[in-house]
């Protein structure tokens, strides 16, 4: 019987983010926004500024009282910020105005302190302009940065502090967010402990969960570890026996068609019920990570990820990443690619498209290069963690040599 194709990685990650459910919205304190999506758009309740203030330290005044230079007036009175003169400017008057002070009635210019020669700082002192100002000079309008109503924060956007700012401007002291998708994770193998567990000769130490709990809280999910399945269909089925209350169930190991690769027997209809596995594709032309799984238990998305720790976090950056963006409404087209010319030659690749572990950096004539790591075992986290970025290659991707320019996938803050 002829083998089935190997599915491509776009239609695999197409086909999983057309699966993943959209988070309802929920209201947090802006104290609490950094970093979450909104669910939307944020409109200001309040005219920045209020009203008409100075930019400047200096006097407010009317630009007709000082056409000729040196031109002479009385202070009448001042306007510190947050405290307006409360009579209109009469002619040849001047009001002291500090940075931040609303512009009287009347004065439709500011002439900085230095540009004045004032005989006191007291009310009834006589002053006299020596420059030339401009009209209008210094005086920030009503609205110059918003109005009642403007739309300041788009729905969709991941908040940073410069938004948290603008909020708190707005008069905005609560805002509606995407809920964080609860990500429950499964690690499966007789051969893995928890990190400071007795370990034997024979086991190693579990990361995947680790690794894939930081991936998912990096990209704004909450990550839910459930403990490690021994390699038995009934150990595997009893963290599933009840509804885990997750948006997305992730397990890893046990994924291939090994003798110990349970997953899918474990949680197929025939042998745990009505409830089982609904699978949607199995293996994707990639490397790593071509024996993962897609699918639905339960009515919920289920991605069955490989066991080795680089298949894992590599799936971890191309699916998982993008589906909790999916699920929380946000931007999914910026994936981080660029291109960099080699620093040493590849061999022509396969049918499976390929991320190769890679280090770049700016050359000293300025331009982008990149060198792959010479081993690429998919168990070595090492070169991974000393990596910043994968080199993607294409099915059937040619031979290349040195300076060729080739597509990199940069990591971002927190892979």
């Amino acid at each position: 019987m002829k083998a089935k194709p190997l599915m491509k990685v776009d239609e695999a990650r197409t086909r999983i983010l057309a699966s993943m459910p959209l988070m309802p919205g929920e209201e947090i304190s802006i104290i609490n926004g950094l970093g979450r999506i909104t669910h939307d758009d944020i409109m200001s309740r309040r005219t920045q500024p209020p009203l008409a203030l100075s930019s400047m330290d200096g006097y407010a005044v009317r630009f007709s009282d000082v056409q000729e230079i040196p031109s002479k007036l009385t202070r009448v009175g001042s306007a510190p910020a947050g405290r307006a003169y409360p009579n209109a400017l009469n002619r040849n008057e001047a009001v002291r105005i500090f940075t931040g002070g609303p512009i009287p009635v009347g004065a439709d210019t500011v002439v900085i302190q230095e540009n004045v020669d004032a005989e006191s700082e007291n009310d009834g002192a006589n002053l006299q302009v020596n420059q030339q100002p401009t009209k209008g000079q210094y005086i920030r309008s009503a609205g110059l940065d918003f109005q009642t109503g403007e739309l300041g924060i788009k729905a969709g956007r991941k908040l940073t502090a410069r938004d948290i700012g603008l909020a708190a401007a707005m008069n905005v002291p609560w805002m509606s967010v995407r809920r964080r998708p609860k990500v429950a994770i499964l690690a499966t193998g007789d051969e893995i402990v928890r990190p400071g567990d007795n370990i034997n000769p024979h086991q190693i130490v579990s990361s995947n969960s680790y690794t894939l709990a930081a991936l998912i809280k990096a990209a704004g999910g909450e990550p839910i570890i459930l403990g490690i399945a021994p390699d038995t269909i009934e150990g595997i089925q009893s963290f599933f026996e009840t509804r885990i209350g997750a948006d997305l169930i992730i397990t890893t190991g046990g994924a291939s068609v090994g003798q110990h690769d349970l997953v899918q027997k474990a949680l197929a209809k025939d042998t745990f019920g009505a409830s089982g596995l609904d699978i949607d594709f199995w293996r994707i032309a990639m490397r790593p990570g071509k024996p993962m799984i897609f699918g639905r238990i339960n009515d919920t998305p289920m991605l069955g990820l490989p066991g080795n720790p680089v298949s894992t976090m590599v799936c971890g950056l191309i699916f998982v990443k993008p589906a909790i963006r999916k699920m929380l409404g946000a931007d999914i087209t910026n994936d981080n690619t660029t291109k960099a010319s080699l620093l040493e030659a590849l061999p022509e690749n396969d049918e499976r498209q390929d991320y190769v572990r890679a280090i770049y950096f700016i050359n000293d004539a300025g331009s982008k290069v990149v060198k792959a790591f010479d081993r690429q075992d998919s168990s070595m986290m090492k070169f991974l963690t000393h990596s910043n970025c994968l080199i993607i290659r294409p099915p059937f991707d040619r031979s290349h040599i040195v300076g060729d320019e080739v597509e990199i996938l940069e990591f971002e803050e927190g892979f």
